[in-house]
């Protein structure tokens, strides 16, 4: 992505949302973007490992872990899977594990922190709806654009 997010906000403020939180980058590709699949999930990750498999080539997958910090919602194993299938990336409101493999992958991620703890496996959670967090209105289908410089995200596809 040569998208610049500094660039969109100076043409499109009007239309986007900016996110709030001060996410770290942990993938190799520190620019990404796509249209926006979702997940909402709390300390246990079997429904982002489902979302990976399954969500379109291309698309970021938006993890609404609520905050937590005292587990990881993605780690090596769900990296690879997310590279194999073309993703363009994963933002996670929560954190991940692993991050010196998945500084190595050619894929986007961005969370909150890292914790070597595994999540539970309990498959509880919802996907594909509407989330809330960062001061952002994340809904699936809508598109998001990823740089050194922060998050932010749009109704409609800008670039």
């Amino acid at each position: 992505m040569n998208v610049k997010t500094a660039d969109l906000c100076d043409k499109y403020i009007e239309e986007l949302e900016v996110c709030m939180l001060p996410f770290q980058s942990y993938g190799k590709a520190k620019r990404f973007a796509g249209p926006i699949s979702t997940v909402k999930v709390f300390e246990d990750n079997v429904l982002v490992k489902e979302a990976l498999q399954t969500i379109p080539e291309g698309h970021v997958l938006v993890v609404d872990g609520g905050g937590s910090k005292r587990c990881a919602l993605m780690g090596d194993m769900l990296g690879e899977i997310a590279v194999e299938r073309k993703l363009a990336g994963v933002i996670i409101n929560g954190c991940i594990r692993d991050s010196a493999e998945l500084g190595k992958m050619g894929i986007g991620i961005f969370a909150i922190g890292t914790n070597p703890r595994k999540s539970i496996k309990e498959g509880k959670g919802e996907n594909e709806i509407p989330l809330t967090f960062g001061d952002i209105s994340w809904h699936p289908g809508d598109y998001v654009y990823c740089d050194e410089d922060g998050v932010v995200k749009s109704k409609r596809k800008l670039m």
